[in-house]
């Protein structure tokens, strides 16, 4: 990610401010029609974790969650909130270009990456997830939402993740999101 970007996404973080600490930590919009299915065990990473609601939920369900952010601001929002939410045993947070791909690390029972796209993380980020694990993504999309190269095209994320188990899926007013498990011994498509 170049350097305006990054100081793009430090000025909105900054603008928006710490997330409050809720009590309990909601889930996702999208996902919470389907929070019963997200594990309460094991390790998630978030991409783009931003200022740590993922964390905090995730967290907070019981997993040991990684979050990374090309944003320092975002960072250290999502550590303060981790703490102020008593939860900072459980999360660890770094600043990473995803540009770069993903941050090194074995397998994780939860991949999660809401309201951030770039399709050539797809291949990795199911290579990431363990066998029997879930991989969650949820971005603004072109369906309903109008244009914009940040946007998923039509059954982007279908096509994308579709040779997964399929557990939910949707596509409307601007956002599209899946939820899908690893089969055990999937071979990744390339």
């Amino acid at each position: 990610m170049s350097r305006a970007d990054r100081e793009l996404w430090d000025r909105r973080h900054a603008l928006s401010g710490s997330a409050p600490v809720v009590e309990p930590p909601p889930p996702p919009p999208l996902f919470a029609h389907v929070e019963g299915l997200f594990p309460s065990r094991g390790e998630a990473l978030e991409l783009a974790c931003g200022r740590g609601l993922g964390a905090v939920w995730l967290a907070g369900r019981g997993m040991a969650y990684r979050g990374v952010d090309v944003s320092p601001i975002a960072i250290d929002m999502a550590r303060e909130l981790s703490d102020a939410a008593g939860l900072t045993a459980r999360c660890t947070f770094e600043v990473w270009d995803l540009d770069d791909g993903l941050p090194p690390g074995r397998p994780v029972d939860l991949l999660f990456c809401y309201l951030f796209r770039d399709t050539r993380l797809y291949t990795a980020m199911v290579e990431r997830v363990s066998d029997g694990g879930l991989l969650a993504v949820a971005t603004l999309s072109v369906v309903g939402g109008g244009g914009g190269e940040h946007r998923a095209l039509p059954d982007e994320l279908e096509r994308a993740f579709g040779h997964l188990d399929v557990l939910d899926r949707g596509e409307s007013e601007g956002s599209t999101w899946i939820l899908a498990r690893k089969q055990d011994g999937l071979l990744v498509d390339t």
